[in-house]
């Protein structure tokens, strides 16, 4: 599915090169004829730009858009998320052109570099939606350059590559049904898709539903059926394609690579990597190198005040549960008398049950110091030392408890998949008022969501909810 949304990818590209220059000039023109900002309108001969910084610019829009991933037809299938990639790699582009112009043209008016921002991401965002506009009409009315689709299997797998194909039926996918052996679902209709026979039906619903392509989804007991469809279709001039059976033990995604011609798919595989990985990790060292030196001495003086109040260390040191379960200690200001407890300064149980609840607002052991650094998330800080160290990142899912994740549903490892965070999107959207630890589901949508403006957004949000003492104790 995805080499068919390539050529579409390299046609924005191409269109995005050329509006560049187009932006430039359009800059150019509006700055000589528009009467605002300081003196009016220019002279055109004020506003004329040099040839190379028409280059320079079409390589510098070009390389951010395609960093930001612009042009990834995994992430640019639905509008708003293309949309959001075009307005991040456009200030990406924007930041840098303005460092180039600084040591090389500064003569350039701000308010023409303002008008040529705004052109390029207008008439980007446009024929985005014009090209979106035109190909769902081809789509109707040409469905000759439609991909129709059969699905061998209505299982588990069938049904979510089904979902997937009716989501982005625009891009010229049309789903014609399923075929599956098992009785009880051949008089069902799978999300408006029916359910056309068994297997053995195969050839006829090939020939006479025009189709294109057939997903085989069969699960893994089934496959050697393969074999046997493969020969049947050996005179159609259809697709084979198949899905395998691994959605249940991949923790994300699946990544297939070929090594010495021999095909492996990763069922590990970090949900963060390459370009936005060295991204998040530049982010996170410069912003906690940053905060260390800020807050240092209130960490000093903190560290301090602890031993005062109470007998032992400042600082608690625990074994958390990292990225990929890695294993790592994690750091914190003690905020309880140090004593044996059976559970630790995060977590509490029904000591009838043993079930896991969340912490507890009258719990005894809290220092008075440590009510406050709790109310405040002070004790906290110090895990600003584990995200330089690389142990954790400024934002993830928090780190676990060894313990609890031995009682986690293979669904749940999930969270996992990417570093585990000093604040996060569970942190802001209730804390300690919402269950912890065995629900996950917060974690899961920032893993699936992962970007670094949802980073940032977090980060932003982070203060005023601490501010707030919501779910903090």
């Amino acid at each position: 599915m995805m080499r068919r949304i390539q050529p579409l990818s390299l046609i924005l590209f191409a269109a995005d090169v050329m509006i560049v220059p187009l932006g430039l000039w359009s800059s150019s023109v509006l700055r000589a004829a528009l009467p605002i900002g300081r003196g009016g309108a220019l002279p055109e001969a004020a506003t004329q730009i040099p040839p190379i910084l028409y280059l320079v610019s079409m390589l510098a829009w070009s390389i951010s858009l395609a960093a930001s991933k612009a042009y990834d037809p995994q992430v640019v299938l639905r509008w708003y998320n293309e949309a959001l990639r075009v307005i991040w790699g456009a200030l990406v582009a924007t930041f840098v052109l303005a460092g180039v112009l600084y040591f090389t043209f500064r003569e350039l008016s701000r308010l023409q570099y303002i008008y040529f921002l705004v052109v390029n991401l207008s008439l980007m965002l446009g024929f985005r939606a014009a090209f979106r506009i035109y190909y769902r009409i081809m789509g109707r009315t040409r469905p000759g350059l439609r991909s129709r689709i059969l699905i061998l299997g209505a299982g588990e797998v069938g049904r979510r590559v089904a979902g997937v194909l009716l989501d982005h039926s625009r891009w010229g996918f049309d789903l014609v049904g399923f075929l599956d052996d098992d009785a009880r679902l051949r008089a069902q209709s799978l999300s408006g898709v029916p359910v056309l026979g068994g297997l053995e039906r195969l050839k006829e619903v090939v020939a006479g539903k025009d189709v294109k392509e057939v997903w085989v989804t069969l699960p893994a007991r089934a496959y050697d059926r393969v074999q046997d469809i493969v020969d049947q279709l050996e005179r159609e001039p259809v697709r084979i394609k198949i899905v395998p059976d691994y959605f249940s033990l991949a923790l994300i995604r699946a990544e297939t690579e070929v090594f010495g011609g021999i095909p492996i798919i990763g069922l590990r595989e970090p949900a963060i990597e390459g370009v936005p990985r060295l991204v998040k990790r530049a982010f996170d060292l410069a912003i906690a190198s940053l905060s260390l030196l800020a807050f240092g001495p209130l960490m000093i003086v903190l560290a301090i005040l602890i031993r005062l109040e109470s007998a032992g260390s400042a600082l608690f040191v625990q074994t958390r549960v990292g990225e990929n379960g890695r294993l790592f200690r994690m750091l914190k200001f003690r905020t309880m008398v140090e004593q044996e407890s059976q559970f630790s300064e995060d977590e509490a149980a029904d000591p009838e049950t043993e079930d896991v609840i969340h912490k507890r607002r009258d719990d005894p052991r809290t220092t008075r110091l440590g009510r406050l650094l709790r109310r405040l998330s002070l004790d906290e800080l110090p895990q600003l030392i584990n995200v330089v160290r690389g142990e954790m990142s400024l934002v993830g899912p928090r780190p676990e408890l060894p313990w609890l994740v031995d009682r986690y549903q293979p669904w749940q490892r999930a969270r996992f998949a990417v570093p585990q965070g000093l604040t996060g999107w569970w942190q802001i959207n209730g804390r300690s008022d919402r269950p912890m630890h065995l629900y996950t589901e917060d974690d899961l949508y920032y893993v699936y969501n992962y970007s670094l403006w949802l980073d940032i957004f977090i980060l932003l949000r982070t203060p005023w909810v601490v501010l707030q003492g919501k779910g903090a104790f």
